[in-house]
């Protein structure tokens, strides 16, 4: 699902806090039968290694970088840096933040870069900075789980991720970009939830 440039959903959510407008998004959802604290440490204990079809497209991901600059990948595998994390802790290495969380309700990442870039160009900001922050020529990604209730007892859990542009120059590239990977973003987003599905249910 993405939305037209500077789109826009109802407030309520920490998602709503961090990034209210935005210029692309998608979401997805599954039903769990499980009880919310069940549900909700499964996401907090997000490990999606033993996914070939994450491990795969991560993987591709990680090419153009090690292709545009072989020396800083090479470094980045000796210091023991995979890139991309396939646990919350790897994604908190690799340049997520934890934006904010209501625990059993929603949890929210944060991610600023350049993602069209084959190096991604990632910039750490800390979270008590993150809404104000606005350097032109990048894109901020804000990137959460919520927990509510579901059909016949299950509880619904749901993932939206939103990016907005900083500037009209790294919106054209961003959104040129989004196009060719949209698609793959949310195969990993789904088979997320089918991970924690499938944790949470054991």
């Amino acid at each position: 699902m993405t939305p037209p440039s500077g789109g826009t959903t109802a407030v309520g959510s920490l998602l709503d806090a961090f990034l209210p407008t935005y210029d692309a998004a998608e979401r997805h959802s599954t039903d769990v039968h499980a009880l919310p604290v069940r549900v909700y440490a499964a996401v907090r204990a997000l490990d999606v290694r033993g996914s070939p079809l994450i491990r795969t497209l991560f993987f591709l991901r990680c090419i153009p970088g090690a292709l545009a600059n072989p020396r800083q990948a090479w470094a980045a595998r000796r210091a023991g840096n995979p890139g991309l994390g396939l646990t919350l802790d790897g994604l908190l290495r690799s340049g997520f933040v934890l934006l904010g969380e209501r625990p059993e309700r929603e949890m929210v990442l944060g991610l600023v870069g350049q993602f069209w870039r084959p190096v991604g160009g990632i910039v750490r900001v800390p979270a008590e900075e993150w809404t104000a922050w606005e350097r032109p020529g990048y894109a901020k990604a804000a990137w959460n789980f919520t927990l509510a209730p579901g059909p016949e007892g299950a509880v619904r859990l749901a993932t939206e991720t939103r990016v907005r542009c900083t500037d009209a120059e790294s919106r054209r590239k961003f959104l040129r970009y989004w196009r060719l990977v949209g698609p793959f973003s949310g195969l990993i987003r789904r088979e997320m939830l089918r991970g924690i599905r499938g944790a949470a249910e054991r």
